[in-house]
């Protein structure tokens, strides 16, 4: 009888370790940037992502580079750094990520304006390009100079 009391205790240990692990925690993070106007090319870290709006999940937070792309705009290229909440560090990580019994979901929004393309003036390219050609004809000079050593 002793035995059948202690099988049915270590059965009914199992059983709650079973339904306590079975409902453990789970953080999902969500990312979704936005654009003005919409539907611009959206990459992250060098990954396309999609066409804004746009939504992803991420694992990690820091400092994401950010490419946004749409014809007849100008090019964003730049950085944003998503801060971690109180809840993903330790100790309080272990807490929802494995022992808090529901799902814990961050989501996040960026909104990017995107500048209207405005294409360079002619003499700016001129004297940009004349800039270029005496820079590289000097650089020439230096390397062909006697004496000189690379």
């Amino acid at each position: 009888m002793a035995n059948n009391s202690r099988l049915n205790g270590v059965l009914l240990v199992c059983i709650l370790a079973i339904l306590a692990f079975s409902q453990t925690g789970c953080v999902e993070r969500k990312l979704t940037i936005n654009t003005e106007p919409q539907g611009a090319l959206v990459a992250l870290n060098d990954e396309e992502i999609g066409i804004s709006p746009v939504t992803v999940e991420f694992n990690w937070y820091g400092d994401y580079k950010v490419r946004i792309i749409k014809d007849g705009y100008g090019i964003v290229n730049t950085h944003r750094k998503l801060d971690a909440p109180a809840h993903d560090g330790f100790p309080l990580d272990f807490f929802y990520e494995v022992l808090w019994p529901g799902l814990v979901v961050d989501e996040y929004e960026w909104t990017f304006a995107l500048p209207k393309y405005q294409p360079p003036a002619r003499q700016d390219l001129i004297d940009a390009s004349r800039k270029l050609k005496k820079a590289a004809e000097e650089e020439e000079a230096l390397e062909t100079s006697p004496g000189i050593e690379k």
